[in-house]
């Protein structure tokens, strides 16, 4: 039997919706804040209101707004994360498994492992989170989870616990897509963040730029034709005999302090394209080449244990290929924000995030991005840039409040129901100007793109 999780763009948008358009519902749980502002809202219509009304009442209820509490739930790849959050944007609690022991010990993310440390950890960060936050689980309001993109292993075991929350306690859930609530974290620490806004989303497995229109609704500039900037980070890390328990990114950050940034010349990728797509896998290669060709041997050798000649050709070849890796996304930023002023000239903001927006070095450089082109740089602190049960508790808040969350699983649903999951979901619809042939040709569309589903939504 297999249950499709995201009936959340569907129409009715939301039980409490369904309720002021008229539809007939079973009982539902009504006892939370924001949904009796609803219905107490509801109670008072002679007649079924008209859209504009629903606009109104749901504006009416937002006040209220601080009674909603969240739990969001994270699997997507190899933290296991959940966190309580108010519908205010208070933070109320999170908690998180780290896996960087079996990415030392795999030298990366392997999924089978992932998943039995995700299973195995789930319940331990889900009740932590609740106990920080001083709550129960009928104290909720909803339940929101990361659906995709993601590893589908990975991905499962967070839908899993969520279902299985909202069946026993009646809950709503909201499902979220992973990059979406990396770009809306921002919209928690800085409240005056508003749509239109540019947003770069940069992680070991993502390089996305995105004009973001609206909530759920986005335009792709670029995206990676290959590998993601962290993931060049974390290979480079491991090949320089780096300890990456901690990851790759921040050991090969520290350790480019020490050396000289021009000492190799690395080539900027895809310089000759126009466009704002991202490439490492070539930059990837001259780090090793560089590596073997001054005969470093740090597979042997850790940088713990290395001379001082040794240790400096590492931290020259760390800091070369940092200014290299960043130019290349200054050069796709800086075309990206000429094209999303071209189709919204009101855009203030430059949002970076993802867990490499944790890097000091980068989030300098962007800022002379935004400054040149008068936008502010909004980044939200580095332990909400990486993986974390915070964004996608406040994602599923906006969405929630939007109307767009799932009815509470029914009581006789299955243990081993097997849920649709979207580990390859785009966020938006491609810019023509940023379309990139080759990626089109090796990568399939499995889903659509959550804009376009936003935006059927109301048709």
């Amino acid at each position: 039997m297999v249950s499709t999780l995201l009936p959340t763009l569907s129409l009715p948008v939301s039980r409490a919706t369904a309720f002021l358009l008229g539809t007939p519902l079973k009982s539902f749980r009504s006892h939370h804040p924001l949904l009796r502002s609803f219905l107490a809202s509801a109670s008072s219509l002679s007649s079924p209101p008209t859209p504009r009304s629903l606009v109104t009442m749901a504006s009416a209820a937002i006040p209220a707004r601080r009674d909603l509490l969240m739990l969001g739930i994270e699997t997507s790849c190899d933290d296991t994360a959940a966190a309580v959050v108010r519908g205010d944007g208070e933070i109320l609690s999170q908690a998180i498994a780290s896996q960087s022991d079996l990415l030392v010990k795999w030298g990366g993310v392997a999924p089978k492992m992932a998943e039995e440390a995700h299973a195995l950890a789930i319940d331990q960060v889900v009740q932590k989170a609740l106990d920080d936050a001083n709550v129960s689980e009928s104290d909720l309001s909803a339940v929101a989870v990361t659906i995709g993109p993601g590893l589908s292993l990975c991905l499962r075991v967070g839908v899993h616990k969520a279902r299985k929350i909202a069946k026993v306690f009646h809950l709503p859930i909201v499902g979220v897509h992973h990059m979406e609530a990396h770009a809306l974290v921002s919209r928690l620490v800085n409240k005056d963040l508003d749509y239109p806004f540019l947003a770069l989303l940069i992680s070991g497995g993502h390089n996305l730029l995105v004009l973001a229109q609206n909530l759920g609704e986005y335009v792709q500039l670029g995206t990676t034709i290959d590998d993601a900037i962290g993931e060049a980070y974390d290979k480079s890390a491991r090949w320089l005999g780096l300890d990456i328990r901690k990851g790759g990114g921040p050991a090969l950050e520290e350790l480019a302090l020490e050396g000289d940034p021009n000492s190799i010349n690395f080539r900027v990728p895809m310089r000759q394209h126009k466009d704002c797509n991202f490439s490492y896998a070539g930059l990837k290669t001259q780090v090793r080449l560089a590596i073997e060709s001054r005969n470093l041997c740090t597979d042997d050798i850790p940088i713990s244990s290395a001379t001082e000649e040794d240790r400096q050709l590492r931290a020259n070849i760390a800091a070369s290929f940092q200014r290299i890796a960043v130019l290349h996304l200054e050069d796709r930023c800086q075309r990206a924000v000429e094209w999303a002023l071209k189709m919204e000239p009101s855009i203030k903001h430059f949002v970076v995030s993802g867990g490499v927006a944790s890097n000091q070095y980068v989030r300098a450089r962007l800022n002379h991005i935004a400054e040149k082109n008068g936008l502010q740089l909004v980044s939200p602190p580095p332990s909400l840039c990486t993986d974390n049960g915070v964004m996608i508790a406040w994602t599923g808040i906006e969405h929630f409040l939007a109307g767009r969350f799932e009815d509470p699983p029914p009581a006789d649903e299955p243990d081993d129901m097997q849920y649709e999951l979207r580990p390859r979901w785009p966020l938006g619809e491609e810019y023509s100007e940023g379309r990139s042939v080759s990626r089109s040709l090796r990568t399939a569309r499995i889903h659509p793109s959550l804009t376009s589903m936003t935006k059927s939504s109301r048709n």
